[in-house]
């Protein structure tokens, strides 16, 4: 049976962000089951300061006035973002199934975890100041529930968080 690497991310992956994560496992064949959560109740404080971080003061301004996603555009959303993503790893020549989480993904890693031949979790999502700082991040906290290594990368980029 063929270990499966859980990704969990919050946006559509890029064909460079699958190139980083195969790079991590050059030569090795795995599954890959990907994660979306549906985001309908995003915080405050800290969205509006990564969204200023980021310049995006649009989205700063939205957030600040308590415009959120319906959960019905919220798994809209998840669902286009999951397609893309599948649809970039069977683009490099790659097994991708993936589901559509809650918010908090991290009961769905458990359950995934738990149901066995995992090899590991790769988190891929942009930067966010306060979570990041505070250790409060997707990574963080499922590196603390988890009995398997879990990996945070940067949306776009190469660089591990």
């Amino acid at each position: 049976m063929t270990d499966t690497i859980i990704v969990l991310t919050e946006d559509t992956l890029a064909s460079a962000d699958v190139e980083n994560l195969l790079a991590l496992h050059e030569g090795e064949t795995f599954t890959y089951r990907i994660l979306v959560p549906a985001d309908t109740d995003r915080p405050l404080v800290s969205t509006i300061i990564d969204n200023l971080s980021l310049g995006e003061l649009k989205e700063a301004w939205q957030r600040a006035l308590g415009k959120e996603p319906s959960p019905r555009e919220a798994k809209a959303t998840a669902a286009e973002q999951l397609a893309g993503s599948i649809a970039a790893f069977v683009a490099a020549g790659r097994v991708a199934t993936g589901t559509i989480v809650d918010d908090d993904p991290l009961p769905a890693l458990r359950t995934a975890v738990a149901d066995g031949d995992v090899f590991e979790v790769e988190i891929v999502t942009y930067p966010h100041a306060v979570e990041d700082t505070f250790h409060r991040d997707w990574a963080s906290r499922a590196r603390e529930e988890l009995q398997v290594p879990v990996l945070h990368l940067y949306a776009g980029t190469s660089e591990l968080g």
